[in-house]
């Protein structure tokens, strides 16, 4: 059997000092990386190349990482690590709200960057509990896969919004606090991270996203999932 392949990973940073430092500290850890200086730049290589994860500066001339970040959602779901020199909530909320997956305040450890990096690639991996896939109304999601159709067709997901909702079929039915889902699905960015990610995950599945039938809020706990688990049959 073939060696799978390393995740190819994307990292868009003005600076060529910090550029080269993390092409070189994800490469040592096995990954492949493509280097970009700038937003354009970073655009014009995704036309081109499939790439597992984008690692994106905010702070850039040009295109800024939110613009990126808002272009790229435009026509693609892949993972979003913003990196910048400020730190503050809002900037946070920003960007998980324009679909970006995770967010790291400069300066920051390599480990910590690894880890997070790592932590985002995990959410494709199969879950090893659980249903294996959730309906509700015309819904599919497969916790597997992390994919999402309507009466069969596919609906894209950005990759926290895919987390998010993992983390809420895997308990169908039952209130998932606000809490935990911040760290399973928005990377410890906290509450009003989820409650952003919330808002757009119902926009995409409800019919009135201000009166939520699948998404629902549980005052005082967080949201649940009303929907019917699927389980994998037994292998033996």
């Amino acid at each position: 059997m073939s060696e799978p392949k390393p995740h190819h990973v994307l990292v868009v940073d003005d600076d060529d000092r910090i550029r080269d430092l993390l092409a070189r500290f994800l490469r040592e850890r096995g990954l492949r990386v493509s280097p970009a200086p700038d937003g354009t730049r970073a655009l014009a290589l995704m036309e081109q190349i499939s790439f597992d994860l984008i690692i994106l500066d905010v702070m850039m001339p040009g295109l800024d990482g939110f613009e990126v970040t808002r272009q790229v959602r435009a026509r693609a779901a892949t993972p979003i690590l913003l990196l910048t020199a400020r730190g503050e909530p809002e900037d946070r909320i920003r960007g998980l709200s324009l679909g970006a997956d995770d967010y790291l305040a400069k300066p920051f450890e390599p480990e910590e960057l690894v880890l997070r990096v790592q932590a985002i690639l995990r959410r494709a991996l199969p879950r090893m509990r659980g249903p294996s896939k959730v309906s509700f109304g015309d819904w599919l999601f497969e916790l597997d896969t992390l994919r999402l159709t309507c009466k069969g067709e596919a609906v894209r997901l950005t990759g926290g919004e895919a987390a998010l909702l993992q983390a809420l079929a895997a308990q169908p039915g039952e209130a998932v606090s606000r809490t935990a889902l911040s760290e399973r699905a928005a990377a410890g960015a906290g509450e009003r991270a989820v409650d952003v990610q919330i808002t757009r995950l119902r926009r995409k599945v409800e019919a009135d996203p201000k009166t939520p039938v699948w998404i629902q809020t549980v005052r005082g706990e967080g949201y649940r999932l009303v929907g019917e688990p699927v389980f994998a049959p037994a292998r033996g």
